[in-house]
């Protein structure tokens, strides 16, 4: 996936959505109210309605009601482009435009002994004779008997073809922002899926795949119809899925500015989240803003710190919570809400962008430190002086003892046969690097004239290991150690596993020269093994090498 391509593609969809969303009004809508009854004369223009309450009405048991809405329409329609009304209302309703039935969406008063029918969104033409400049009455009977807390209206007025079709380039906008997501959370669900230590990428791969699906849940109405009883399931997953949107994001933002007692700091966000959830829960739209809201707080707060710690990709994204603050003070939430998650998300992406960016550097450091670290090995057993001692310890072996001479040279012979098979890979058998152990031991007692003994314990013959990590660190132990009064210098090597992970232990029984006692600083042989370690395991290994009472000890952990 390239990553830059994507980012561009996504911010010129939003430049042309939020283009689209900007519309000039054609009317003034003023304060609507409200009464509970049901007479026909209050639909006309002139009804006196005085008397009428400013506040929504409180409804029980589905009873009718009807709205009284002033509207100034500010310039006449254009011929051939009626204007048309869109109400967004709870409950089956019937719309009345200067006293003249002009829609019905369902039966008010009769819902519990027809049943449901209507749609949540519908749009009705208004007659063009009823359309010249000037102050209009709309006046709507309805009734909600399935959600009558939910009392409440907004109406759109507009040409008849611009209310049909702007919604669905809306949509349109808002679904290739859904697919993009959801391709880039597929894409890094499989990253996480290669080296699932990266919880990043799990958490952004999640924060994607929500977004996608909160955008379904926002522009499904536009195709789909829906009847306002079932609505309520709507909003219900519209705030699951903000809930689990705004404790995503700064979770994503503390794993990569990390801070300190970060697990008390989103436990307590975590609460916050919660109370703000259930608290007015009936009013879902005020509890998605809220959490929005908080999200945003607490997001800021960790790029804040992230900025004051010099953290890289922090200022970045300081900068897009505050343009998605802006963005939502310009457009409508509903909209607002999408384009500002869909920056946040493409700040989180440059992150993990920066992510990637730096892992592959360190991989290709370690690859070519390895490498570097490889051939000094194999120069250091062919080194003048690793050969004239060997040759000397040979001639005297040849001269004193024959037999012994040949069994030296072939011992030589097998390490160097030994270290041209495994030298180019990344893994080995561990029965292969116990041979080259095992060999070069067999070397070093012809030429030190010192019993060297090798044991193992628990090993599986069927597992890997990086090549010449256990051969180095045999060389340590051999060069940095005295042999015991018997002349005797042992080493072990156990192996144990469990779910989490395989361990090494290496063991040499002798007397440690004072000098590698006291010796902090890793040296070649050090420095290799955790370069094959890094190579071939990244960060999923831990490596010590310390004294013990017996001699010395080196673990290697590789964990699953």
């Amino acid at each position: 996936m390239n990553m830059r391509l994507l980012s561009y593609f996504l911010l010129v969809s939003i430049m042309l959505l939020v283009t689209a969303c900007s519309q000039n009004p054609v009317f003034i809508e003023y304060q609507t109210l409200s009464k509970i009854g049901d007479q026909p004369e209050w639909a006309t223009k002139d009804w006196n309605d005085n008397n009428w309450d400013k506040k929504k009405a409180v409804l029980s048991s589905g009873e009718v009601y009807w709205t009284r809405t002033p509207i100034d329409i500010l310039q006449a329609p254009e011929p051939l482009h009626p204007y048309a009304i869109r109400p967004y209302i709870y409950g089956e309703y019937e719309v009345f435009w200067d006293g003249v039935l002009i829609g019905k969406n369902g039966n008010p008063g009769k819902e519990e002994i027809l049943g449901p029918e209507g749609e949540m969104l519908t749009t009705f033409i208004i007659p063009a004779h009823l359309t010249e400049v000037g102050e209009h009455m709309l006046a709507i009977r309805s009734s909600i008997y399935h959600f009558p807390d939910h009392v409440g209206m907004r109406v759109d007025i507009a040409n008849y073809d611009e209310l049909l079709t702007e919604r669905l380039i809306e949509t349109s906008y808002m679904h290739i922002f859904a697919g993009a997501f959801l391709i880039a959370s597929i894409y890094f669900l499989f990253l996480f899926l290669g080296n699932k230590k990266e919880y990043p990428m799990l958490i952004f791969s999640i924060s994607c795949f929500l977004f996608f699906v909160l955008n379904l849940a926002e522009f499904i109405t536009t195709y789909v119809p829906i009847h306002y009883a079932y609505h309520h399931i709507r909003l219900e997953t519209k705030a699951a899925l903000m809930f689990g949107i705004s404790f995503l994001i700064p979770l994503y933002f503390s794993k990569q500015f990390p801070f300190p007692k970060r697990k008390v700091f989103l436990i307590s966000y975590a609460i916050i989240l919660l109370f703000t959830f259930f608290i007015k829960h009936n009013f879902l739209d005020f509890t998605s803003r809220n959490m929005a809201l908080i999200m945003w707080v607490f997001s800021f707060g960790i790029a804040i710190f992230g900025i004051y710690k010099r953290m890289k990709g922090a200022l970045l994204i300081m900068l897009t919570l505050l343009i998605s603050l802006l963005i939502n003070f310009i457009i409508s939430f509903q909209v607002g809400i999408f384009i500002g998650f869909s920056i946040i998300l493409l700040g989180m992406f440059y992150l993990l962008s920066l992510r990637i960016k730096e892992q592959r550097l360190a991989y290709e450091t370690s690859l070519v430190q390895s490498t570097r670290l490889r051939l000094a090995l194999l120069k250091k057993n062919i080194q003048p002086h690793f050969l004239m001692n060997t040759l000397t310890s040979l001639i005297d072996w040849i001269e004193e003892t024959p037999k012994k001479g040949v069994l030296f040279i072939e011992a030589l012979a097998k390490e160097f046969d030994l270290f041209n098979q495994i030298e180019n890979k990344t893994l080995i058998p561990i029965a292969q690097e116990i041979a080259l152990c095992r060999s070069h031991l067999e070397i070093m007692e012809y030429r030190k004239e010192i019993d060297y003994s090798w044991q193992d314990k628990g090993i599986e013959f069927d597992e890997t290991i990086p090549p010449g990590i256990l051969h180095t660190l045999l060389e340590n132990g051999i060069t940095h150690s005295l042999p015991k009064s018997d002349n005797r210098i042992d080493f072990k090597l156990i192996f144990e596993s469990n779910d989490d992970y395989k361990s090494y232990t290496f063991l040499t029984f002798a007397e440690i020269i004072k000098e590698r006692k006291n010796k902090r600083e890793d040296g070649t042989g050090l420095k290799y093994v955790k370069a094959r370690l890094t190579e071939s395991y990244q960060e999923k290994w831990e490596f010590t090498s310390e004294p013990v009472d017996h001699g010395w000890k080196n673990t290697i952990k590789i964990y699953s």
